[in-house]
């Protein structure tokens, strides 16, 4: 999981760079199960990916589309 909290004028760039630059390229990835993009009222873009083993990273967004850096989590999916 992924997420990163925009500034206010770089919303759309922001939204615009995960859907239209990042994600495409883990598509390409034979490892790469799918990806969902969220976004909330305050401005935060959520990318949540399933891998078929080791999760990638999303890049560092530019800087000046963020409010603070952005943070990601790897999780394990439990059978139950």
């Amino acid at each position: 999981m992924w997420e990163a909290r925009a500034e206010p004028y770089g919303f759309a760039d922001l939204l615009a760079w995960v859907c239209d630059i990042v994600l495409p390229e883990f598509e390409h990835d034979p490892l790469h199960l799918s990806s969902e993009v969220f976004t909330s009222t305050d401005h935060r873009v959520v990318v949540i990916s399933k891998w078929r083993n080791s999760p990638h990273s999303l890049p560092e967004p530019p800087p000046t589309l963020v409010a603070r850096p952005a943070h990601s989590w790897d999780f394990t999916q439990v059978d139950r």
